[in-house]
């Protein structure tokens, strides 16, 4: 290998980053709004916030890795232009551990965001309100010293030190907790109150705040262990909605796709007005054939970080070896950006000149496969098999970890009579699976 196809063969592993979400403006994105029963996160969202009068709370939803972060990028860009100053954070970077989170942990993260982000802004009721509390929270990882002899920046960081102990110390976690939760109201107020003058301090061109709570969807949902049977996710967002929504600015907060999806769907209509939902990229049509449409964006989302780093190699002859083993990549990532990227990584590390070759392509479509092979339930096998002939989900539990898990995608077309039409099928990575194969045989007539 020479050492110019290594930096090549290096330059597009990192372009298929997974986990990086486009910035708004960059030159790599691709909008797939057509293709995903025409989404548009500044008309779904963006005009509520315009339009409204009182403030807004909103909730977005979909499936881990879809692009919710690289819509929500654009939102903020979109209403910066605006007028509006934004603040976007991805909680689950700093602040709160998906595994186990409360409504505090949001609270705080909210707190510790948009008291770093508006420096501005008096923030003598936050730090009077950890200065009320410090003989208590001090011991909770935070420092020995009296709250008075911090500096300024100093005192404001114990929140980022709060946050950063919820998320990665379970030993404080709860006890951080106990502290807080009896002051939730209090701290809710505090924080209005500095909201309140961070208005009035906003740079020149900015009238309105937001913010923006990212990656909230990746709560992992858990089934309900108390005597009123609420789940987790009820506890956060239906039983502390009031709260939620009680911040002096416009919120918009992502939520795990399997609560829209539960029978708490309408009391979460109620509360927050419908949440908007950000589907799979259509690639394949209800009868199994491939959706042009859709295939040809998944296509341009590769070509686009290709043309960054080589703008002359073809991806039908230059990148992959031919045009079938190309769409059969992009056919296999079901509409899953994330897992389009993930293939396209592996493919390119089971390559050590270009183009890639099938085997390449499917070494990288087997190891993503592995991951969904292992992931549903011994008697879960029957429900994906009967969704992917029906097409349609259940609203009972194993279809809404189905759901969460990204086993069973969401995807949405518009009838002849413009009406949207939602649509379920099973990841296409779990039809190579043999268990699959075999509760759809047991299935046939």
């Amino acid at each position: 290998m020479t050492q110019n196809t290594e930096k090549l063969l290096k330059d597009l592993y990192n372009a298929f980053n997974p986990s990086s979400p486009l910035p708004a403006g960059d030159p790599q994105y691709v909008d797939c709004g057509e293709v995903r029963g025409d989404d548009n996160i500044t008309l779904d969202l963006g005009l509520n916030i315009e339009r409204s009068e009182p403030m807004t709370c909103q909730l977005y939803a979909g499936h881990r890795g879809a692009g919710k972060s690289t819509e929500l990028l654009r939102l903020q860009q979109h209403l910066n232009n605006k007028g509006y100053f934004v603040v976007y954070f991805a909680a689950d970077a700093e602040d709160i551990n998906p595994e186990d989170t409360e409504y505090t942990d949001i609270l705080l993260a909210c707190t510790r965001h948009l008291l770093e982000a508006i420096k501005e802004a008096d923030s003598k009721p936050l730090l009077n309100w950890m200065k009320d509390r410090w003989d208590d929270l001090k011991d909770l990882g935070l420092t020995e010293i009296s709250f008075e002899k911090l500096t300024l920046e100093a005192q404001i960081s114990q929140f980022a030190k709060l946050t950063a102990n919820v998320r990665t110390q379970p030993s404080l976690r709860q006890k951080i907790r106990e502290k807080v939760e009896p002051q939730t109201q209090t701290l809710i107020d505090a924080l209005n109150e500095f909201i309140g003058d961070a208005k009035k301090k906003l740079p020149n061109k900015y009238s309105q705040l937001v913010a923006i709570a990212d990656n909230l969807d990746r709560i992992v949902p858990f089934s309900a262990t108390d005597a009123g049977g609420r789940s987790n996710l009820d506890q956060i967002f239906l039983d502390r909605s009031e709260q939620l929504q009680a911040l002096d600015c416009h919120v918009v907060y992502t939520v795990p796709i399997s609560m829209v999806h539960s029978n708490r769907a309408a009391d979460l209509s109620d509360k927050y007005n419908t949440p908007q939902v950000l589907p799979m990229i259509l690639v394949q049509n209800l009868d199994g054939s491939a959706h042009q449409p859709g295939l040809a964006k998944i296509k341009e989302l590769i070509k686009k970080r290709v043309q960054k780093i080589a703008p002359n190699l073809s991806l039908e002859t230059g990148l992959f070896d031919t045009e079938e083993t190309l769409e059969r990549l992009c056919l296999m990532s079901g509409g899953h950006v994330r897992d389009l990227m993930k293939m396209m990584r592996e493919a390119v590390n089971q390559t050590q000149n270009l183009p890639i070759t099938a085997k390449a392509a499917q070494r990288a479509i087997t190891k993503e496969r592995n991951v969904y092979r292992k992931t549903p339930g011994q008697d879960e096998w029957s429900i994906l098999a009967k969704v992917s002939i029906s097409h349609r989900i259940l609203n009972e539990e194993k279809h809404r970890n189905l759901l969460f898990n990204r086993c069973i995608l969401e995807y949405r077309y518009f009838d002849d009579e413009g009406e949207m039409q939602p649509w379920y099928d099973v990841h296409p990575l779990i039809e190579g699976i043999p268990e699959f194969k075999e509760a759809v045989a047991l299935l046939q007539p």
